[in-house]
């Protein structure tokens, strides 16, 4: 309490107790409401609701990852679907892109930073749900950590989907580089990846390559309709960042957004708490 922000009215205690009270004073004051007040925070939100803090453009031959996983979100939405992540960015913009409406469905390892979850989850999740359509979305940085379960995949036939997002980057260090560091980057371009396509076959598997917009729904079907492991190896645009961020030391009302500068947003305050 009170370690980074200070608040007005500490209450610390059991949650479902300290609810429990808030009630009884509610209801011992008549269950009275400012309905004046409540009316104005409604309009506040209203206010917020109305900025797109997810917005991006879609243009040119390169693929933007927000698009790919949109498209991927229309043509799966009709499935029984489970979803697992990597780490890095594909991992949030799976959250803000991908719909779950029902539970136990996006299985990814939050903030624990644990490159390489996904693709053994999603064989266990495909072991569990056999009927089911399985997608691990991944960077190409965090599927190269457990590559060799392709292995399992062939061997359990098991038919979980690798939707790679290729940037050919290790993205979210990239991103902390260009924000926090100038530009400076170090260690997170790849310069030799597989061929992720031969890499699927030598395995045994499905290997799908895009890189053009335009074909990404048929290439995304085609993934879908295959009885088997695939690997979608889907490049995309190399420096393209995840927002909406909270720079290091900001408040919560100077997040950045897509169109935002990341050029000095982060100053010796915010950098020594990264």
């Amino acid at each position: 309490m009170n370690k980074i922000i200070t608040v007005d009215l500490p209450i610390i205690g059991d949650v479902g107790h300290i609810l429990e009270d808030l009630l009884k004073i509610w209801k011992s004051r008549g269950r009275k409401t400012n309905k004046a007040a409540i009316n104005t925070w409604w309009d506040q939100i209203s206010e917020w609701k109305k900025v797109n803090c997810l917005a991006y453009k879609q243009e040119g031959k390169i693929i933007k990852p927000q698009y790919a996983l949109g498209r991927l979100q229309t043509l799966t939405a009709k499935y029984d679907r489970y979803i697992t992540t990597e780490v890095g960015q594909h991992q949030m913009w799976a959250a803000q892109f991908l719909g779950f409406e029902q539970p136990n469905r996006l299985l990814t390892s939050g903030g624990l930073g644990t490159m390489g979850y996904g693709h053994p989850a999603s064989l266990g999740v495909q072991l569990a749900h056999p009927d089911a359509l399985v997608i691990n979305i991944s960077g190409e940085g965090s599927w190269l950590m457990n590559m060799q379960e392709m292995g399992t995949a062939i061997q359990y036939a098991l038919p979980a989907k690798q939707f790679i997002l290729n940037n050919e980057r290790l993205g979210m260090v990239r991103q902390w580089q260009e924000l926090l560091h100038g530009e400076r980057y170090a260690a997170t371009w790849q310069e030799a990846l597989p061929d992720f396509v031969k890499l699927a076959e030598a395995f045994g598997a499905k290997g799908i390559r895009c890189e053009d917009p335009a074909d990404l729904d048929d290439a995304i079907m085609e993934m879908i309709n295959h009885d088997g492991p695939v690997i979608f190896d889907c490049l995309i645009e190399k420096h393209e960042n995840c927002f909406p961020m909270i720079p290091s030391g900001a408040p919560h009302n100077e997040m950045l957004l897509g169109d935002a500068d990341t050029q000095g947003v982060i100053g010796k305050s915010g950098a020594v708490l990264v």
